[in-house]
């Protein structure tokens, strides 16, 4: 297992340019199992998860063309059927959150496919049942077999249909959109998920033949194609990460640049920073966070307390409210976290508290920071990351602290966060990485 020991109370100053998201990554590159033609992906982002997947595939028989690190060319003309109902796919796939997305395009194309539960973060509980309830209208059959606890997927021919989906699932829409661009006749999908990751994947099938309307809403219609054909499409800068450097540069920085970020696919995310008091410019396509002194929550226009609460685009999304609860930490002023969808992401502020953060977790699902206002900065510590989003939550907060802290458990961070430690030295970071 790898650390990261980092020297804490370093400023950082310069320009950083976000990786290619990760979430719209693994669903572009499940789409290319949907044709026997070549697809191009450019800005795949070089970290942990999206490796991962790509090797899966390879294993299948998928021909995967490196043109250089972030850009990939992926043919699937000579799948290895057998393997994909082995014991050993089904292993690879239980530890790999990503795999799940392969179902809907195996399902769609070849009309079946082997599901395991998928691995992933330790963050509660995250259903599969809006995906296979989806494949269930579509036409499919479930046999379960409790022997190898998999469950066999089948479908002689998926037929389109009217869907509601019981939850906005991102995974679970993006699965049944694959499934059904190859269905016979008209889908319609309601309470679809329509996060920047969703709406280019719908982009990328469009450039590949399949014909999907009403992109960007809750209301998607499909009418099935007989076949799809080669693409090429570019990964969007990664959300995710943008927001992480907005919180890094208000904690630490002294003056820094996020480059090429995407600005109209960000939705709420600078104004949930601002919230909390941080200024930030917009310049372009870029971001200049200035040097934050000092920061101070705002209030409801009635006066009562501010609450950050994540919820379906393009409301807040969860991944960030690790982050927002840490800068918090160092804010004027009180906030309420109320992370809605997982019942487990808020319980690393233990290790927060054990820094010196005020925090009062109310259950699992709320926590009230009281800010500090750089009064009394977090003092370094030795701590485990529990998930990505966590894991880069804590290493903003020992960039601030003082001492040197230790983070253990960062494959968890590197499964979300490309060469991180360069990228944050390159700033100004005293952060190493040891065995």
């Amino acid at each position: 297992m790898e650390s990261f020991v980092i020297e804490g109370g370093h400023l950082l100053s310069g320009e950083i340019t976000p990786q290619g998201a990760k979430n719209e990554a693994l669903e572009v590159i499940c789409a290319t199992l949907l044709t026997d033609q070549p697809v191009r992906i450019e800005n795949v982002p070089d970290i942990l998860d999206v490796n991962n997947l790509i090797q899966l595939l390879r294993d299948i028989g998928v021909k995967v063309t490196r043109h250089s690190r972030n850009d990939y060319t992926f043919q699937a003309d000579g799948l290895n059927l057998d393997y994909l109902d082995s014991l050993e796919f089904v292993r690879k796939c239980s530890s790999l959150r990503g795999s799940v997305l392969m179902f809907g395009p195996l399902l769609g194309r070849f009309g079946k496919a082997t599901i395991a539960k998928p691995g992933g973060d330790k963050i509660g509980r995250r259903r599969l049942d809006t995906h296979f309830l989806g494949f269930k209208y579509l036409g499919a059959h479930f046999v379960h077999e409790e022997e190898r606890n998999v469950y066999q997927i089948q479908a002689r021919r998926l037929k389109g249909c009217y869907i509601l989906l019981d939850e906005a699932s991102v995974t679970g829409t993006a699965n049944i959109i694959m499934a059904a661009v190859l269905a016979e006749g008209t889908t319609t999908i309601y309470n679809a998920a329509c996060e920047p990751y969703v709406q280019q994947l719908c982009h990328l099938l469009n450039q590949m033949g399949a014909q999907i309307a009403g992109i960007g809403s809750n209301l998607l219609t499909i009418v099935g194609v007989k076949s799809l054909h080669e693409a090429t499409h570019r990964v969007l800068p990664d959300m995710i990460e943008v927001g992480s450097f907005i919180g890094m540069a208000a904690m630490v920085g002294d003056g820094i640049r996020i480059k090429d970020v995407a600005m109209r696919h960000l939705g709420p995310i600078p104004d949930a920073f601002r919230r909390l008091g941080i200024k930030i410019k917009e310049e372009g396509d870029d971001l200049y966070i200035p040097r934050q002194q000092h920061y101070a929550v705002e209030s409801f226009i009635d006066g009562t307390i501010m609450t950050l609460a994540d919820a379906p685009w393009p409301g807040l999304t969860p991944d960030l409210l690790s982050v927002l609860l840490v800068v918090a930490t160092q804010a004027r002023g009180s906030v309420l976290i109320h992370q809605k969808m997982f019942e487990s992401r808020l319980f690393f502020v233990d290790k927060l508290i054990d820094m010196g953060a005020q925090i009062i977790l109310c259950d699992p699902h709320r926590a009230v920071v009281v800010g500090q206002d750089r009064k009394k900065k977090l003092r370094a510590g030795r701590m485990t990351s529990p998930d990505i989003r966590a894991g880069i939550a804590l290493l903003i907060a020992a960039l601030s602290a003082n001492g040197t802290s230790r983070i253990a458990n960062i494959a968890q961070i590197d499964r979300g966060y490309e060469d991180i430690e360069h990228r944050l030295n390159a700033l100004g970071a005293k952060i190493t990485r040891e065995k």
